[in-house]
């Protein structure tokens, strides 16, 4: 037998998450490189988590979160590869 719904989980979640993730990479992102998919999905991942929150909410989370966050060693120089 196979369960498509087990205790609270089901496919359609894992399935919604990469399609999001699908429509960045084409979309938004344009390409997704191998080096970044996992801080790319993390992002998306957590988009998926706070899409119900209001704007002003996760506007004053990023720029918290900005501001008390050091230079990232992954990402900086990204645009000068």
């Amino acid at each position: 037998m196979v369960a498509f719904s087990l205790d609270a989980a089901c496919t359609n979640q894992a399935e919604s998450f990469f399609s999001r993730l699908r429509r960045a990479d084409l979309g938004q992102h344009h390409h997704i490189s191998g080096k970044y998919l996992l801080a790319y999905a993390a992002e998306m991942a957590r988009r998926e988590d706070d899409r119900r929150q209001a704007n002003g909410a996760l506007h004053m989370a990023a720029t918290g979160a900005a501001l008390r966050h050091p230079v990232s060693r992954v990402w900086k120089g990204y645009w000068q590869r």
